[in-house]
């Protein structure tokens, strides 16, 4: 406890040898101010200034190379900065007032690019693109090309003509960030290198929302946690390549949890030829096509826990044709489907609530309100060890529909609850033509490469 009466005797002891208590007070407040603030720089003293209408762009090129000289710190005021063509060195650490501070583009090349960098910190920072053209050269209003460190925390970033953050080889995260109105995608990472994006919010975005991807099928590892993904167009078209909220392309080890992902013209999250991706926890309303996607040349897919609330096709992991395989799909809500989708429907049509093809066990889902069919096992050959277990169907097209195709896998169906099939709870198909009774009453049929038992019908 302080002792009142012995700091008053202190401070006159100090008076008394000839030391002011006045001048004592203002050096500790000094000291605690040069420590408060100790290696930082602020912009205006480096001539950079807050809310002209002036280009500011070579001031602030300046200001960020003496900064990196320095390895200091840069806080900018609160205030509108127009710049343009900024070639990053190799360590910013750039802050603001979050939601005050704005760097807008004032147009003719690029926004902020950056190779070769050791760290990049921005943080509470608006970047507004005003929508204005970006040169061939650049992909995004924040490029980067090789990025040892990256930390973009609290930003914003609008109005960009192509990419909102355009990142090659880059680590680090991305967090607390809104992104919206890029005319191609929110973020674009390419051939990462320990890289999490976590809690942003990315919307309204023409192509896609999340994408990471690599020039050639490899470890990437990105983590992709916790974001807000929503109305996601597909300008560009095609049949998947765009329209996507998360997309993991070519990336393998990458986890996508927890992510509330909506309205997007495709699917919420779709992973194409990425291995050992685990799809885990998610929301996934309104989406044009498929909820959630594994499909094509992938081995290893955990899609876990998720719900599914409005799309053509639930959860699809397909494409064994293409060596995709090897996958367990448990524990998740799938409802409300429709047979309407963004383009001429293949395969039978849309409608299905869960589809699977090769070295996969399906047990613990819901599905509900798939008016093709709540599970599809195996297209045509592409059938090889499947386990359908433990699974509610409730008012389907047909419950369960499974490839009799000559040279179709192993696949066992047991132990399923299917309440309101209108076309039969269980029934062989040749590709989309069914071609069975119902195997929950007649067993396998005779067709010795399915077991089909103990299943409830109602």
């Amino acid at each position: 406890m302080l002792n009142r009466r012995a700091l008053l005797a202190g401070c006159a002891s100090l008076a008394a040898t000839g030391f002011p208590l006045a001048r004592a007070a203002a050096k500790s407040l000094g000291t605690i101010e040069t420590a408060s603030l100790r290696g930082s720089i602020s912009a205006t003293d480096l001539g950079v200034r807050p809310g002209t209408s002036d280009d500011q762009s070579k001031a602030f090129s300046r200001m960020l190379h003496d900064a990196a000289k320095r390895d200091q710190p840069i806080f900018l005021p609160a205030g509108t900065y127009v710049v343009s063509n900024l070639s990053l060195p190799g360590r910013v650490r750039l802050s603001g007032v979050p939601g005050a501070t704005r760097i807008v583009y004032g147009g003719g090349g690029h926004f902020m690019r950056g190779e070769r960098l050791d760290h990049l910190e921005l943080t509470g920072l608006v970047l507004d693109g005003t929508n204005q053209w970006l040169a061939d050269y650049t992909e995004g209003l924040l490029d980067l090309r090789g990025a040892a460190f990256l930390a973009v925390d609290k930003c914003s970033v609008t109005g960009s003509a192509k990419n909102g953050l355009a990142l090659e080889r880059a680590a680090g995260r991305i967090e607390r960030t809104t992104v919206s109105g890029a005319a191609d995608a929110g973020i674009w990472s390419v051939e990462a290198a320990g890289l999490t994006i976590s809690g942003n919010t990315i919307s309204d975005c023409t192509n896609g929302g999340i994408l990471v991807h690599r020039w050639q099928a490899a470890e990437d590892g990105t983590m992709v946690t916790g974001n807000r993904v929503e109305r996601i167009g597909a300008r560009n078209g095609g049949t998947g390549q765009n329209g996507n909220g998360i997309n993991a392309f070519r990336a393998a080890n990458v986890v996508v949890s927890g992510n509330l992902v909506s309205d997007c013209a495709f699917s919420a999250i779709r992973a194409n030829s990425a291995s050992n991706i685990q799809i885990n926890g998610n929301t996934c309303l309104r989406s044009g096509e498929t909820g959630l996607y594994s499909e094509f040349s992938f081995e290893g897919a955990v899609i876990g826990n998720n719900i599914v609330d409005g799309a053509a096709n639930g959860i699809s992991i397909v494409n064994f044709n293409e060596g995709g395989r090897m996958a367990v799909c448990s524990g998740n809500i799938v409802r409300n489907l429709s047979t309407v989708g963004p383009y001429p429907a293949e395969n039978g049509g849309f409608g299905t609530g869960i589809s699977v093809e090769a070295d996969t066990t399906v047990t613990g889902n819901v599905v509900e309100n798939a008016p093709l069919s709540g599970l599809q096992l195996g297209w045509g050959p592409f059938l090889r060890n499947v386990l359908a277990s433990g699974n509610v169907i409730r008012k389907a097209g047909t419950g369960i529909v499974v490839s009799v195709v000559e040279g179709a896998g192993s696949a066992i169906i047991s132990d399923n609850v299917i309440d309101g099939a209108q076309h039969g709870a269980i029934i062989g198909q040749r590709w989309a033509d069914p071609v069975t009774g119902d195997l929950a009453m007649l067993g396998n049929a005779g067709y010795a490469h399915l077991t089909v038992e103990r299943n409830h019908v109602s």
